[in-house]
């Protein structure tokens, strides 16, 4: 039976039907059959070998969207050379056939490339300790994000081209060096100047996954890095976002660039009667007992003295900065609790000085700070 005698049969059925509404019914009708047949295959599919091979049902969850559009557009086209549709309704039909199709191969070329990114990421799953795996969770997240970009616009591109009112548009408007090309020049001029940057963070790596930065006196980690942008996890939960341009032309401070290990400082204000080898040999044991000290880095040096104390400063290092500021308070509060109850005489004080007046044996009280020869002499009194 041919096509002829198939329109013959459909018109004497239905000929009392608008031929424009038997059209579109078939071709709604077809895209119905072809989901349904997809939810059928896809819940056999997964009833038969989802307990066996795992990964077919995240396959299949995983590009879902494109095969229902495939299925759709195969469908549509066994339907649309037999719908009774005069060109009024098939030219739309087909453009729209010929746009969905080419969104098909772009939707399919970026479910290959996150995949595949996903597929090569498994290999790299702990990132907070190893830095070959941040190196590599960086860039293929900057190249897949960039990848996608190009898709999609390439995608966009070839959609629209397919209309002759846009693509004699699009012609004029890239062939003329006039206003229009230089207000689209300088307004696509931040987009291009991220994507350039995120290129260069992804090879020269500056800034990695879960680094540990201070920016714009905001310190906090790197959570994310988008085409275009960069997340950054602050420390009280809040999220900052940067543009990816901002790592290429400003400085910052990248705390695990080579080494997530850090020191940290202490400093404390004593008296000038501390005993400082005895605070030292504390200290290192304290910090020694601590699950926190990375066992590199514990000492105690007099940094400074002024007219009423002299400061202390300790130094103890940690595996990341997140254990290393837990550390700093740790030794910060046993130390203040050691010198107040086993070295009271280290804790800062006041010092005054009682002048007899010229009357009847009055004394005048003064309170000012006391050279460090006077501090020693009331000391022996």
């Amino acid at each position: 039976m041919n096509r002829q005698a198939i329109m013959t049969d459909i018109d004497r059925m239905f000929g009392w039907i608008p031929s424009w509404f038997i059209g579109l019914g078939l071709v709604a009708g077809a895209m119905l059959i072809a989901l349904s047949f997809y939810r059928l295959a896809t819940w056999l599919l997964k009833r038969t070998f989802g307990t066996r091979l795992p990964l077919l049902s995240v396959f299949i969850e995983r590009t879902s969207g494109p095969a229902q559009l495939a299925l759709c557009l195969a469908a549509v086209a066994l339907v649309l050379p037999l719908a009774p549709l005069d060109d009024a309704f098939r030219a739309p039909l087909t453009s729209l056939f010929v746009v969905a199709f080419i969104a098909l191969i772009g939707w399919i070329s970026i479910r290959i490339v996150d995949m595949s990114a996903a597929r090569y990421l498994q290999n790299f799953r702990d990132v907070t300790e190893n830095f070959v795996a941040r190196k590599h969770v960086t860039q293929v997240r900057v190249f897949k994000r960039v990848t996608d970009i190009i898709i999609v616009i390439i995608t966009v591109s070839t959609a629209l081209m397919t209309f002759d009112s846009v693509r004699q548009y699009g012609v004029s408007l890239f062939a003329s060096a006039g206003a229009a090309g230089i207000i689209v020049g300088l307004a696509a001029r931040p987009l291009l100047s991220n994507l350039i940057a995120g290129l260069q963070i992804a090879i020269t790596q500056p800034i990695r996954i879960e680094d540990a930065v201070i920016i714009e006196n905001e310190w906090g980690w790197v959570e994310d890095i988008a085409a275009t942008y960069v997340v950054i996890r602050l420390w009280d939960w809040r999220r900052m976002v940067v543009p990816l341009s901002y790592f290429i032309e400003k400085p910052f401070q990248n705390w695990t660039r080579d080494t997530a290990s850090l020191i940290g400082v202490i400093a404390l204000h004593v008296d000038y009667r501390a005993d400082v080898p005895r605070i030292r040999r504390w200290l290192e044991g304290a910090v020694k007992e601590s699950k926190l000290w990375d066992g590199a880095v514990v000492n105690l040096q007099v940094i400074d003295a002024d007219q009423r104390t002299i400061e202390l400063r300790a130094l103890v290092s940690a595996r990341n900065a997140p254990q290393s500021w837990d550390l700093r308070c740790e030794v910060r509060e046993k130390l203040i609790a050691f010198i107040r109850d086993e070295m009271p005489e280290a804790l800062p004080r006041e010092r005054a000085i009682l002048i007899p007046s010229g009357g009847g044996g009055d004394t005048e009280f003064f309170r000012r700070p006391a050279e460090p020869e006077q501090m020693r002499a009331s000391a022996r009194n």
